[in-house]
């Protein structure tokens, strides 16, 4: 403590003896911010070297208050005195480099970070450098970059500590760059005077925040009852990025344990598979009574304190119950949903089925015996025969017609022969209203084919039977990876959705899928229907 404080006397005599010889003190407008910056610098890292002494950020603190007083001895009467200050007017600025980018440890933790710090003190010292206005803008944008990499690569409490350093590198940066700026943009006597003073003050700013983060080092802190509070009061959705922030590492990923089916999932309902020993990573297991809760996969530095660790799971306990409440239940809707495609998939292989027997046997029979009725019709030579065999023949063909369209209904046939464009193109032949069809030409995936053919079919269908329309129009278009199909007419509208079972069916396969169907249909405007179904054709 004595030498820290022959250090706050030392600094106070050379403030003022700079200021004595820089400004004489005169202008005080112009002697006591300068002052103010210097002892500001020293005064904080003194504070921060005697309550932090494992850090270096103290000494680099007083280090940079310090160096800041050298330029105002470009004054003094010794050539050789003021020919070294007036060459070192941005000392201060090497040691504020290093301050930042090494903070709160004070020391470099890699090569580039040591590499920039050079740079750093290169720019400061080195005459044609620091007057050099971009080599200042290169700078500041190197402070934020290396800052920035440094936020991004950490993890723990290291990664807290770096967003303290990140939040400092860019309002420096900004100064630096913004009154480096204005000095190249505008006359030096009308900027001179305004950006100084902004930059004396942001350095002030600067190193009280940087000194107040190191006093109270959130980085350090267990946070046991900060944590379980935020946590246990969190909706179970946010719980991942809750811990995530509060364990600084953005990988993390959290697993629920699921009894009956012996396996953690994580917040899908997704199996969650855990890492090999050796594989870089580490898993925590959360318990309650003896038994899995949750497990934490995670960076190995994230979990090294046991106050963290038992703040993490006494809190993953209070918020992980309902959170895996949550995972069961969309595991089972993912169940549901499988079973769901499984069902439907058995339902139209049936309808295939029953509909290549109604083609091959039912048709083929009621075409034979058509055959043998046109024949007998022209051997006979009674003219009352004649017409019975004719509207034999007639009601046959009309038979036929009907069974065909039944056919269709079941499964068209002919949307595998001739693609989803031909199918609606059959579909329309039959309808009374004329139809605009706009298809893409791309081939869609069998399943999504199959479930806009029916959307479709029963919308036509509904239209010929309620909507009085004078016009059709059937749209199926593809993008982000989804088929929107829209079909719209100019009828009475008024319809109802709810009213009938063809609409809930098709609602039914679309969200099957993962699609969605709606229905707009006001009275006297016609009626759209509109459904959207992934091309993957799984269900969400």
């Amino acid at each position: 403590m004595r030498r820290l404080g022959l250090l706050w006397l030392a600094g106070r005599v050379v403030g003022l003896t700079a200021e004595w010889v820089g400004f004489g003190f005169g202008d005080p407008r112009h002697w006591i911010p300068d002052l103010a910056v210097g002892w500001t610098f020293i005064g904080c890292g003194l504070v921060a070297w005697a309550r932090r002494p494992a850090s270096r950020t103290g000494p680099l603190m007083a280090a940079t208050g310090f160096t800041w007083f050298v330029g105002n001895f470009a004054s003094v009467g010794v050539a050789a005195v003021a020919w070294v200050a007036g060459h070192m007017v941005y000392l201060h600025r090497g040691p504020l480099v290093q301050l930042v980018l090494t903070y709160p440890s004070g020391r470099p933790s890699s090569r580039l970070v040591r590499g920039a710090v050079v740079v750093g003190y290169a720019v400061a010292v080195i005459t044609p450098i620091w007057q050099s206005a971009g080599a200042t803008i290169l700078l500041a944008g190197l402070l934020v970059a290396i800052c920035a990499r440094d936020y991004v690569a950490a993890v723990g409490p290291f990664r807290r500590a770096r967003l303290i350093a990140l939040q400092a590198a860019a309002g420096l940066s900004l100064v630096l760059a913004g009154t480096t700026a204005a000095r190249l943009l505008l006359p030096l006597e009308q900027v001179s005077g305004p950006t100084l003073l902004v930059y004396k003050l942001a350095l002030c700013v600067l190193t009280t925040g940087l000194l107040a983060g190191l006093l109270v080092a959130p980085w350090q802190r267990a946070v046991v009852t900060d944590l379980v509070v935020e946590l246990g009061e969190a909706r179970s959705g946010t719980l991942h990025g809750e811990l995530s922030r509060a364990l600084g590492d953005p990988t993390l990923e959290i697993g629920y344990w699921l009894p009956d089916r012996a396996e953690f999932v994580d917040a899908e309902g997704h199996p969650l598979r855990l890492p090999a020993p050796g594989s870089g990573r580490s898993v925590t297991t959360v318990k309650r009574e003896g038994q899995p809760v949750a497990a934490l996969v995670h960076d190995p530095a994230v979990l090294k304190d046991p106050g963290l660790l038992e703040a993490v799971a006494s809190a993953a306990q209070l918020a992980a119950a309902n959170a895996r409440l949550q995972a069961e239940v969309r595991a089972r809707v993912e169940e549901l949903a499988a079973s769901r495609r499984r069902i439907l998939a058995v339902r139209d292989e049936e309808r295939r089925r029953l509909e290549r027997r109604l083609h091959d046997k039912a048709e083929a029979r009621l075409g034979e015996l058509a055959v043998t009725l046109r024949r007998g019709q022209r051997s006979t030579t009674d003219q009352r025969t004649r017409e019975q065999m004719a509207r034999a023949e007639d009601q046959l063909a009309r038979t036929l017609e009907e069974l065909r369209r039944l056919s269709h209904g079941l499964h068209p046939r002919v949307l595998a022969e001739h693609g989803l464009a031909g199918a609606l193109a059959a579909l329309a032949k039959d309808l009374p209203v004329p139809v605009d069809i706009n298809v893409p030409s791309t081939q869609l995936p069998e399943q999504v084919a199959v479930a806009a053919y029916f959307v479709c079919a029963e919308a036509l269908a509904n239209v010929a039977k309620h909507a009085a329309a004078a016009h059709v129009a059937v749209a199926v278009t593809s993008s982000d990876g989804r088929v929107r199909v829209e079909v719209a007419d100019d009828g009475v509208g008024g319809a109802d959705p709810a009213r009938g079972s063809g609409l809930r069916g098709l609602a039914d396969r679309v969200e099957t899928f993962g699609g969605t169907l709606q229905v707009e249909s006001t009275s006297g405007h016609g009626t759209r229907l509109a459904a959207e179904i992934p091309l993957g054709g799984e269900a969400q």
